[in-house]
C-alpha cells in the first residue's frame, strides 16, 4: 500500500510540473533566408502581424529592427482539460489516501474541489503580452538574399512558417 502511495505521490509531483509548464514562455529564434526584396517581405511581416492583432512597439532604423506586442488569449479546451487532469489526478490521490488510511467514508473526495484551480493558474498565467521582434539583413554577396530573424512565440513562428509565401531555408 505505501508502495502505491508513494507512486500516487511522485505523478502528482508530475501533473504539477505537467501544470506549471503549461504557462511556460517558449520564444524560440528563426533565422531564414529569402530570395526577395526587402520591401516585399517588410511588407508582408507588417500585414501578417497586424492580421494576427499584433501593434508596432518599435521601429529601429539602424539595425532594421522591428519590435511588436500582441496580447496572446488563453485557450478555453486548455483551461478545461487541465481542470480535468487535475481533477482525475486529485481523484486518484483521494482514493490511494482512503485506502491508506482504511476509511470507508468519502472525506478525502473533497480534494476535487481543488480541480479548478488548475484551470485559473493557467488562464491567469498564459493571458500576456507577447512580443516578435524581426529584423531584415541583405546578404553581402547576393543582393537577391534576405536573411529575416525572427524572435517569437514557438507556436507563432510555427504558423509564420507555414503561411510564408516566399521561398525560403531555414538558417542554423
Amino acid at each position: 500500500m505505501t508502495s502505491t502511495f508513494i507512486l500516487t505521490i511522485l505523478l502528482m509531483i508530475g501533473l504539477f510540473f505537467f501544470l506549471r509548464g503549461s504557462i511556460k514562455d517558449r520564444t524560440q529564434i528563426v533565422t531564414l533566408k529569402c530570395q526577395d526584396t526587402e520591401d516585399n517581405i517588410l511588407s508582408y511581416l507588417r500585414d501578417y502581424f497586424i492580421n494576427r492583432s499584433y501593434q508596432v512597439k518599435a521601429i529601429d532604423t539602424q539595425t532594421n529592427k522591428v519590435t511588436l506586442e500582441g496580447l496572446v488569449s488563453p485557450s478555453i479546451f486548455l483551461t478545461v482539460f487541465l481542470s480535468f487532469l487535475a481533477g482525475c489526478g486529485l481523484f486518484c490521490f483521494a482514493l490511494v489516501l482512503s485506502m491508506l488510511f482504511s476509511t470507508e467514508s468519502t472525506t478525502f473526495l473533497a480534494l476535487l474541489i481543488l480541480a479548478p484551480i488548475a484551470g485559473f493558474f493557467y488562464w491567469k498565467g498564459s493571458s500576456r503580452v507577447e512580443q516578435v521582434a524581426f529584423r531584415l539583413d541583405s546578404e553581402v554577396e547576393k543582393s537577391t538574399d534576405t536573411i529575416i530573424t525572427i524572435q517569437a512565440h514557438r507556436d507563432e513562428l510555427i504558423q509564420l512558417q507555414d503561411s510564408f509565401p516566399f521561398q525560403y531555408s531555414v538558417e542554423e
